[in-house]
Order: C-alpha cells, then structure tokens, then sequence
C-alpha cells in the first residue's frame, strides 16, 4: 500500500512497509485528548515492542555483534509489536509479550543480507527443553562444500548456537552460546555437532534458541573474520513461550 490517507502517508522502505502520520498536533492534546485515546494505545504497544526487542537483542548481543543488518531494530520492534498484538488476554494499550505469542519470532533473521535458509543446508534438530533448561542444536555428518553456501574468499567456517531465557517484566535474561571448532570449507565431512546451551531448569520465562554461521578466510595460518562479519547468517531456530499453568488451557 502506497501513497496517503487523510493524514498518514504509506511507503516502502528497505525496512518493510511502513506508515507515518504528518505532524502539527500539540503533545500535550495527544497525550490527553479523548480523541487520540487509539494514539495513545498504539503508542504503549509500539513503545512496548520497541524495549521488548531491545532486550531480546542485548541477551544474544555477543552473536549479532557479527551477523546483523542495519535494519535489525525496526525489523525486530515490527516483528515484536505483531508478538504484543497476538495477546489475547490485555486491553488493547495494554497488550504484552508476556501474554502474546512469543513463538511468532521463529525464523526471524537476524541478518537480512545473510539468511541462515540460504547459507546453511545441511540438516539439523533445533530442540528445547524446559524441564531442563538445555537448548540444544544437534547436526549430523555433512560435507561442507556442498552444504554450506559460503562467499568468495572464505576458506573456513564455524557453526554457532546461542540461547536465552528472558524475562520481559523484569528486563532480565540468561544466556550462553556454543560453538563448533573453524572448520575447512573442503570436501571433508564434518563430525556430528552437537551443540547445547544451558539455561534455569524449569523455567516459566519464554526460551529463545538461535543458530548461526560465521565465515573466515585464512591468511597466513591465521583465521580472520570476512568483511566484518557482513556474511554471517544467524536466526531464532526454536521458541518456547509462557507454559500454561497447570489445569490452564
């Protein structure tokens, strides 16, 4: 959709599509005014979703200081606001991702210019277990030339898993990583990977598990990350929201 309506304009941008308002009206009639009481509703929910995103990415920011976009922000507060709006419990205004579907993240691309789809072919079995609080990621054998879609120049590659337990109330998270060791980009199989992250046992917090690729091109016997990271895929593989209380539906 493009083009405006009485006072809100619609455009495309390498964000997504979005919608802007003109401006003019005073904060304070905004901020108290009955007819912008939708306003002000829409304001707390995207306000909301905007620090919701904010620490879903400082829990995994060791992964993304290497695999993210410049448009990772706006993405993630997007994708989050669809999460608080999924909350059937809340008034509207007052909407959360405690009470919304956290799962609607999954497949959520942390790096749009690297997409975990179209970087890492080979198999694997994204898992989380909330009893435990183990998150893992288990790969088979593979061969990494013909599963692994890597950019010119690197030589090697390292498969990564990071996991979090976040609470959204409070502003806190539990986190870790694993990693396989660099691994030559050649005709030689892998071993089986197995890769495992360990958060708090039985958790009632919403678990996040993401999988990830980094590239390296050797110089020298020396490894060094390619262009800056700028190749490196990473993704939300598996989610496991609120768990229903017992006797709740």
């Amino acid at each position: 959709m493009k083009g405006t309506i009485g006072n809100i304009t619609f455009y495309k941008s390498k964000a997504g599509h979005l919608a802007r308002g003109k401006g003019g009206v005073d904060g304070s009639r905004i901020a108290n005014d009955a007819a912008f009481v939708r306003t002000r509703e829409n304001g707390a929910e995207f306000g909301r979703a905007g620090k919701a995103g904010k620490l879903l990415r400082t829990a995994f920011r060791a992964m993304l200081l290497n695999a993210s976009d410049s448009y990772l922000t706006s993405r993630l507060t997007r994708d989050m606001l669809k999460v608080i709006q999924a909350d059937a419990k809340s008034v509207r205004g007052q909407r959360n991702v405690i009470d919304g579907e956290a799962e609607l993240l999954s497949g959520f691309e942390f790096n749009i210019n690297a997409r975990l789809a179209g970087t890492l072919f080979a198999p694997y079995t994204a898992a989380i277990d909330r009893a435990t609080g183990i998150l893992k990621v288990d790969i088979p054998a593979f061969i990494p030339v013909n599963m692994v879609a890597a950019p010119g120049g690197a030589t090697h590659f390292k498969i990564l898993a990071a996991g979090a337990e976040i609470d959204f109330e409070a502003e806190t998270f539990v986190n870790g990583n694993a990693a396989s060791a660099e691994l030559a980009i050649d005709a030689t199989p892998t071993a089986v990977m197995n890769l495992s992250v360990n958060v708090t046992a039985n958790s009632t917090k919403p678990l996040f598990l993401a999988l990830g690729v980094e590239f390296y091109q050797q110089v020298n016997g020396a490894l060094y990350s390619l262009k800056n990271g700028a190749f490196n895929a990473l993704a939300l593989v598996s989610i496991s929201g609120i768990p229903a209380a017992p006797g709740g539906v």
